[in-house]
C-alpha cells in the first residue's frame, strides 16, 4: 500500500549510516530456499534505490528475488505535474532490478492515495468530466507501462478499490468515471505492454466481504476481454489475526476465481492496535505510551510469537505453492518498516525477519524451516 511517502522517508533516513554487513556465502538464504515454489521479494525504498542504504542493498541482494518500489512509481512522485513525468527515481528502481536479474514490480498506476489533486481538475479546478479523466488516466498508463515495457514484469494496476464491506471505494476515480475505471485501467495497461503480468491489489482480503468484492473485479475484467493475472493479498497481519484458515480460504477462493495469488505487502505488527485490523493509510492515530511497549527490545517470547506467527503463514503459502507466485516483505529491516510511524508516529516495530541491524530474527529462521518439513 503504501503510500505514505512521509512514512518511509523517516525510517529510511534511519538507515543511512549503518555499516554495509554481508552474509556468509554458504547462509542459507529466503530466495534459494523457495526458489522452486515462489518468489520471494521485498519493497525497497529510495535509499536502497540510489544506494544510500548499503546495509539494506546488501540483504536485498543476498536474500531476495523479486522487488516491489514504496513509493516512485506513484502517481504523485513520477507524474507531479500535467505533462511532466519524472522518471529519475523509477529509472534507478528499475535499473537495480536489472542489474541483479530480480523480478520487477510496479506499484501502482491507479490509487485514491499519493495521487496529486490536480489529476482530478481541468485547468480552471473545475472537476473533470468522465471523458477528460478517463483520457488522463489512459495517457499516464500508457507512458509509464510503456516506458518499461519488457523490463518490469507485473503491475498493480488497481490500488486498494473497495471498502471493508466489499463494496466499491467512492474515490474520485469512482465519483467521476464510474465502477468501470478498474477495467479501463486494466485495458489500458495490457494496450501499453500486452507480455506484463496485471494485478488488482488490495488488503483485509481474508475478510469473505472483501474478498467477495475483489473476486467481483476479477469477473468484470474477464467479462470486458481484458487480462488479470493475479490477485495481490496485501496481508498487513497482527500476531493473533487474521486465523490461518481465513488466510488459507482468501488465497483458495481467490484462486477458484482464475486468478493466481501473490502477497504483496507481508508484515506482522507485533505492537498493540487501538484501530482494528486495517492498512488504511488515511488512520492517524495520537502517540500513546501504552501504544508502544517496546521501545527498548523485543521480549523473548513476542519474538517467538512472531517466529511462530511467521512459520504458520509460509506454512500455508507453502501448501498454495501452485497458485501463490509471490511472497513480498514490506520492507528490508525494522528500521526501514512502514509500522514505526503509522498510524501512530515514533514507534518501535519489528514486523519484518531482519532487525535494525539488518541482522535475521528467529522469524527467519523459521521461514526457512518451512521448506525442509
Amino acid at each position: 500500500m503504501q503510500r505514505r511517502s512521509s512514512i518511509a522517508l523517516l525510517a529510511a533516513l534511519a538507515s543511512f549510516a549503518l555499516p554495509l554487513r554481508p552474509q556468509a556465502p554458504d547462509s542459507p538464504t529466503l530466495k534459494d530456499t523457495f526458489r522452486n515454489a515462489f518468489l520471494v521479494g521485498a519493497a525497497i525504498n529510495t535509499p536502497q534505490i540510489t544506494g544510500a542504504d548499503t546495509l539494506g542493498d546488501s540483504l536485498i541482494v543476498q536474500q531476495f528475488n523479486s522487488i516491489s518500489p514504496e513509493n516512485v512509481l506513484k502517481w504523485e512522485v513520477i507524474h507531479p505535474r500535467p505533462d511532466a513525468y519524472d522518471f529519475s527515481l523509477a529509472d534507478k528502481y528499475v535499473a537495480f532490478g536489472l542489474e541483479h536479474h530480480m523480478f520487477i514490480v510496479g506499484h501502482n498506476l491507479c490509487w485514491h492515495s499519493q495521487t496529486p489533486p490536480w489529476v482530478f481538475k481541468d485547468d480552471k479546478g473545475n472537476p473533470l468530466t468522465r471523458e477528460a479523466l478517463l483520457q488522463r488516466l489512459h495517457d499516464h498508463i500508457s507512458t509509464v507501462v510503456g516506458r518499461y515495457k519488457g523490463k518490469i514484469g507485473s503491475w498493480d494496476v488497481v490500488n486498494e478499490a473497495l471498502n471493508e464491506d466489499g463494496t466499491m471505494r467512492q474515490s474520485q476515480w469512482q465519483k467521476i468515471i464510474g465502477d468501470d475505471y478498474i477495467v479501463k485501467a486494466f485495458q489500458y495497461a495490457h494496450e501499453a505492454d500486452p507480455s506484463v503480468q496485471l494485478t488488482y491489489n488490495d488488503y483485509n482480503l481474508e475478510k469473505p466481504e472483501k474478498r467477495r468484492g475483489a473476486i467481483e473485479i476479477v469477473k468484470k475484467i474477464k467479462a470486458a476481454g481484458v487480462p488479470i493475472a493475479l490477485v495481490g493479498n496485501q496481508a498487513h497481519l497482527h500476531l493473533d489475526s487474521p486465523s490461518l484458515q481465513d488466510e488459507d480460504s482468501a488465497i483458495t477462493e481467490l484462486a477458484a476465481a482464475g486468478v493466481k495469488v501473490a502477497i504483496t505487502e507481508l508484515d506482522i505488527d507485533v505492537l498493540p492496535s487501538a484501530w482494528g485490523h486495517t492498512a488504511d493509510v488515511s488512520v492517524n492515530v495520537q502517540q500513546d505510551p501504552k501504544l508502544n511497549p517496546y521501545p527498548n527490545g523485543l521480549p523473548a517470547d513476542v519474538q517467538q510469537a512472531l517466529a511462530k506467527r511467521y512459520a504458520d503463514l509460509f506454512a500455508i503459502f507453502w501448501k498454495h505453492r501452485d497458485v501463490v507466485t509471490r511472497v513480498t516483505l514490506w520492507g528490508v529491516t525494522d528500521r526501514n518498516s512502514w509500522l514505526n510511524n503509522w498510524p501512530v508516529r515514533g514507534r518501535t516495530s519489528y514486523p519484518l525477519l531482519f532487525d535494525r541491524d539488518g541482522k535475521p530474527k528467529p522469524a527467519f529462521d523459521a521461514v526457512l524451516k518451512v521448506a525442509s518439513k
